[in-house]
């Protein structure tokens, strides 16, 4: 006995070291280019590289807020990843609840075909898309660029699996006490949904402050960019300016380990439930 107990808990320090290790090599990246943006152009291109900033400076920084109107960037990012945050939980939930808790021909088929496109990269599509956003006038526009965030397959996945735990006693119950199914829908299945709603968000969030390619090539006017395409106006042909871009990540960054220190509980939660059948 003492020998299993013993032969387990050396298994589970091997467990925690491996996860340690994992989650070093995950954040050096992150630490490295933090470290990065306080250090001087020339020091950024040392061979060997330093570590730490020999003669750490707020250059970059400067450099990135008085060269680019940064904050014009950062606020087209949150109107970006906000509305489009907003019309995925809106077309996610009522979707969701449709494929759960309703009948209608061809849904099983309707549903696989729908998980199916999870599989299938945005670049193979991004083509036929702008043209028809080109047709449409939406180019160089915010409509334009939030358009391909409306709605997600994987939202309606994880709506259509938390709605499905919502028994269906307390659906009839609020038909009989007179509800129609709209009604039902906000006030039975978004209430017991806002655990999964909550990490739906802050999915979509984060993808769509991190939405880079489509907004590049949908924008031509330097007032409709977001964070992440400003950044490119400090790279050309031939050249990379490696401690302003890197100060920038790091600006651009922020905002995202913000909303998941703050929200994290609901992402685990969110994903649990999600999982789970009635």
């Amino acid at each position: 006995m003492n020998k299993q107990v013993q032969v387990r808990k050396i298994a589970k320090n091997w467990y925690h070291i491996i996860l340690m290790l994992g989650v070093v090599l995950m954040l050096f990246p992150f630490i490295w280019m933090f470290l990065s943006s306080f250090k001087t152009e020339q020091e950024i291109l040392f061979v060997p590289p330093t570590f730490f900033p020999l003669e750490p400076t707020w250059n970059n920084f400067v450099s990135v807020c008085s060269r680019i109107p940064i904050f014009r960037y950062f606020l087209n990012s949150v109107l970006v990843a906000g509305v489009s945050t907003l019309c995925v939980l809106i077309t996610s939930a009522l979707a969701g609840t449709v494929f759960a808790k309703y009948s209608f021909p061809f849904k099983n088929l309707l549903f696989i075909i729908i998980l199916g496109t999870t599989m299938i990269p945005f670049e193979c599509y991004m083509i036929p898309f702008y043209l028809m956003v080109s047709k449409a006038g939406l180019i160089d526009t915010y409509t334009g660029i939030i358009a391909p965030l409306v709605i997600t397959s994987f939202g309606i996945f994880l709506m259509r699996q938390q709605v499905e735990t919502i028994p269906d006693d307390l659906m009839d119950a609020a038909r009989i006490d007179g509800s129609n199914e709209f009604g039902v829908f906000l006030n039975v299945v978004l209430p017991l949904s806002k655990s999964a709603l909550a990490a739906l968000a802050i999915f979509n969030f984060m993808f769509g402050w991190a939405f880079f390619v489509w907004p590049l090539i949908i924008t031509n006017s330097s007032e409709h960019f977001v964070l992440e395409v400003g950044l490119t106006m400090f790279q050309n042909q031939y050249t990379v300016e490696y401690g302003p871009v890197m100060a920038g990540t790091a600006i651009s960054v922020l905002p995202l380990i913000i909303v998941f220190m703050f929200f994290r509980r609901h992402i685990i939660s969110g994903m649990a439930m999600s999982g789970m059948k009635s």
